[in-house]
């Protein structure tokens, strides 16, 4: 008789509001999760040891049914619109008993784990499902508590994830058969009707994005690494964007890739893993992430393989785009042991430009930096979603996270601001879109090797030594050199055949931005509004 692991003297869930589940798994190991997962149909062990699994309809996440239960404690501090959507405690309370009796009778596993590397602003998780896979994804995203810290485990929030129950859209006052609602008061998330385990991971974050500030702690949607001198980079950027891809640097220590907070005392790791976009992912390129997904421990999501040798194929994305590997944080060579670094000398703001026009690195100033943070621009490639046309589009997504930012956002950004002149900090925007032309219409993706070369050149203080020219375009300071890449790809412009063709992209990206920005101007001082993406000439 195999017996699961349970807390002494809590070894049911009617804390949490849950009565007659079946078997309870408490904190089952990796392997013990395989056979559990695997024994349930769930998903396949594919070729080197990863567990695949295939999440079915949901292969993203779904922010326009992510709500926040509105309490007079929350009310005020919430920036409600947008992807804030408020929902009555009552519907909450309709949803909650509706887990709780789904959960009726069925095998739960039950996860308790660490939010935040810092133990002084550390958040006590509990993620209970009936989805082995998708406990065993909850131990690898967050951080893994010792057996003694385990003991007497008093979790400060708790997730219910029932992804196999459908809400009934607006008969429940709800937008579709998805939900993700939190609950501040009760301390509690309830998670159905998909099975992209993200969900999970992103309900903390937006809890913690919620909670610090009162803190003093500034939450971000970034990477972070440190140098052999202890000089600590983030990297802020959207999905597509390399914030996974340009942190996992072998030169330099990972802190994340993906969830940090910045405290009076430094930065530190939300995480105990990762959770890296793998399509089109190869052993060359990004070598340390093409060995997690051939690893036992790890978790993909909707990777296809070989029915019969279990070969995966990274390349095909017929089952989605957003294929995921989802491992243990020290499966990285190089990863922090502690998740904790000193305060970052150097900022990186990444974007993908599928305009082809933005330059590949500048320099930002002060207010430039809050600028661009408040804007969060990247660009959809066209052909990638559903009911694009043949052009990118620009997209907007402020703090780099706007899904996950529950109060203004210049709330975030005057602690930026703030702690970029108390450190000292220097900010850089840096493209990895396209170069030559726009995406699909002559345009190529910029080298990652280019990328690479610009972004330790900034890390290093190589490009701090290098003259800078005013771009024409957009009043950005660009180094008019950087060791290992092309004078040419420095000047976007050069790198058009039809100039008329690169002035008229860039100007209309620049009234995009200006467009975007009018929702802060009343918020921010003249300096930032000044700094803005308007054209120079």
């Amino acid at each position: 008789m195999v017996k699961t692991a349970e807390p002494a003297g809590r070894g049911d869930l009617t804390a949490h509001g849950l009565f007659n589940p079946g078997t309870i798994h408490w904190n089952l190991s990796p392997p013990a999760l395989y056979q559990e997962a695997v024994r349930r149909g769930e998903g396949v062990v594919t070729a080197g040891g990863a567990l695949t699994v295939n999440t079915g309809i949901h292969t993203g996440r779904s922010p326009k049914d992510k709500f926040i239960v509105d309490t007079p404690s929350v009310h005020d501090k919430v920036n409600w619109g947008g992807f804030n959507k408020p929902v009555a405690p009552q519907t909450f309370e309709m949803m909650h008993h509706r887990v709780a009796a789904y959960l009726q009778g069925r095998d739960v596993f039950v996860q308790d784990c660490f939010a935040g590397a810092d133990p002084a602003h550390r958040l006590k998780v509990r993620v209970i499902t009936d989805a082995a896979w998708a406990n065993l994804f909850a131990q690898n995203m967050f951080i893994r508590p010792t057996a003694e810290q385990k003991v007497g485990f008093e979790p400060d929030f708790t997730i219910l994830h029932a992804p196999g129950l459908q809400a009934r859209g607006a008969e429940d006052g709800l937008n579709s058969e998805t939900f993700v609602i939190v609950d501040f008061d009760r301390k509690t998330v309830i998670i159905g009707g998909t099975n992209y385990a993200g969900e999970i991971k992103k309900s903390i974050f937006g809890i913690l994005n919620f909670l610090l500030p009162d803190r003093d702690v500034m939450p971000m949607h970034c990477s972070a690494n440190v140098g052999a001198a202890g000089d600590t980079a983030i990297f802020f950027g959207l999905s597509g964007t390399g914030k996974t891809t340009l942190s996992a640097d072998p030169t330099r220590t990972l802190v994340g890739d993906d969830e940090h907070g910045w405290s009076s005392e430094g930065v530190f790791n939300f995480e105990g893993g990762c959770y890296a976009k793998v399509i089109n992912l190869s052993r060359e390129a990004e070598p340390d992430i093409y060995a997690t997904t051939h690893r036992f421990g790890t978790v993909l999501e909707n990777v296809v393989f070989d029915p019969a040798t279990r070969a995966l194929d990274l390349f095909d994305g017929s089952l989605t785009e957003n294929t995921r590997a989802c491992y243990p944080l020290e499966f990285i060579d190089n990863a922090s042991v502690s998740g904790m670094a000193e305060h970052p000398k150097n900022i990186i703001m990444l974007t993908a430009d599928a305009f082809g026009v933005l330059p590949p690195i500048s320099r930002l100033s002060p207010e430039q930096a809050m600028y661009h943070f408040l804007s969060g621009y990247t660009a959809k490639v066209a052909g990638t979603e559903k009911g694009m046309g043949s052009q990118p589009e620009a997209t907007f997504s402020t703090c780099f996270g706007a899904p996950f930012m529950p109060r203004h956002p210049t709330v975030y950004g005057e602690m930026l601001r703030e702690r970029m002149a108390k450190h000292g900090s220097t900010c850089w925007l840096v493209n990895t879109g396209w170069s030559g032309g726009r995406a699909g219409d002559g345009g190529e993706r910029m080298k990652i090797a280019y990328t690479r070369a610009m972004v330790r050149a900034a890390l290093d203080g190589r490009l701090t030594k290098v003259a800078l020219r005013r771009d024409e375009c957009f009043g950005l300071s660009v180094p008019e050199s950087c060791p290992e890449v092309p004078a040419d790809i420095l000047d976007p412009r050069s790198t058009w055949s039809d100039k008329a063709s690169y002035d008229a992209t860039a100007a209309d990206l620049c009234g995009c931005f200006a467009e975007n920005f009018k929702q802060f101007e009343t918020h921010v001082g003249d300096a930032v509004s000044a700094a803005g993406m308007r054209s120079a000439a």
